[in-house]
């Protein structure tokens, strides 16, 4: 994948299940003592996939509501998308800038392992929903619909999933540290 130009749906669908799957597949078999484990009061690995499914539903209810709706509450663009590279860029900025802190909507709450499937199961539910929304999403609408990202503004469609694909990669990596470190 060309990192540099603006991928297609069916390469943004492609890249959302691989990371997706690669993230629960990392977490989906650890014990209790490494599920529930924080390391340097990073978010336990049951924390950042709570904060993960938090982070998708509203993307999920953006996809799902008539686009009249997108257009009557947040406008339309006056931009081109970003290309992946560039979204990533801008929201590492961000955090690098303000040590950015998750609003407490996204925030996670403390997962117990007894709660384990029913967290990976909401979360499984929630990636599959945005699939089949992305994917039944006209091509041009992705470019011209835009939503609120709540640390780096208003996001074409085609952004958000950029946004999906990299944030899910970025709690991946935080979640292997706290593994490692354990």
């Amino acid at each position: 994948m060309n990192k540099s130009l603006p991928w297609g749906k069916d390469t943004i669908v492609e890249a959302i299940a691989t990371h997706h799957n690669a993230f629960v597949s990392s977490i989906e078999s650890l014990d209790a003592a490494t599920f529930e484990f924080s390391w340097m009061n990073k978010w336990t690995p049951g924390q950042q996939l709570n904060h993960i499914r938090k982070s998708i539903n509203p993307v999920v209810l953006a996809f799902w509501i008539p686009r009249f709706v997108l257009k009557y509450q947040f406008g339309l663009t006056n931009r081109p998308s970003r290309t992946y590279q560039e979204l990533v860029d801008r929201y590492l900025k961000v955090l690098e800038n303000n040590k950015a802190i998750a609003p407490k909507r996204f925030a996670p709450k403390k997962i117990d392992f007894s709660a384990r499937e029913k967290e990976f199961n909401a979360y499984k539910k929630s990636v599959q929903r945005l699939l089949a929304l992305a994917e039944k999403c006209p091509e041009k609408d992705l470019d011209l619909y835009v939503i609120p990202h709540p640390l780096i503004g208003k996001l074409t469609l085609r952004e958000m999933l950029f946004f999906c694909v990299y944030h899910v990669q970025h709690h991946n990596k935080l979640t292997q540290e706290i593994i490692k470190n354990q």
